[in-house]
């Protein structure tokens, strides 16, 4: 079982390996710490020394600017993308996404809640979820997103 302190410690010197310069055996040190770590259940960092990725590439984030509703209709933001502007968008008010079509995933970055619905017409009788507005991605949602309102803060 891997403890916060365990994964902590092992983070910090892994990064402090990578980060000392100058040494002709640095980056075989960050290499063996880095197996250290992973063969105690730590995580291995992103960057080894001189500065290539490791492992498996990170999982991206769906792309959405300020002040946007983005909507996938697959999970893991793929699939067709839909934009909402906020300026655009009537507040307090239920906007249905086109009939037969639904949406998997979204980032909310429009500064105001959003709750998505399983029914078209924001019934509260189906799934329902608000999420804040400052910020967040949601690769997988619990229900077929059919439609949305965003609210006033």
């Amino acid at each position: 079982m891997r403890t916060w302190s365990t994964t902590f410690a092992a983070a910090t010197v892994l990064a402090g390996t990578v980060l000392i310069p100058s040494s002709a055996g640095s980056a075989h040190a960050a290499e063996h710490a880095a197996q250290h770590a992973v063969g105690h259940g730590v995580q291995r960092a992103a960057v080894r020394a001189g500065g290539h990725a490791s492992g498996p590439p990170a999982p991206t984030l769906g792309a959405c600017a300020s002040g946007q509703l983005c909507l996938w209709g697959k999970p893991d933001f793929k699939g067709a993308k839909r934009t909402h502007e906020l300026s655009t968008l009537d507040i307090n008010s239920c906007t249905a996404l086109p009939a037969g079509t639904t949406a998997q995933s979204l980032v909310n970055r429009t500064g105001r809640p959003v709750t998505t619905y399983q029914s078209a017409e924001c019934a509260e009788t189906g799934e329902f979820q608000t999420y804040p507005g400052d910020g967040v991605w949601l690769p997988q949602s619990p229900y077929q997103v059919r439609a949305f309102k965003v609210w006033e803060r």
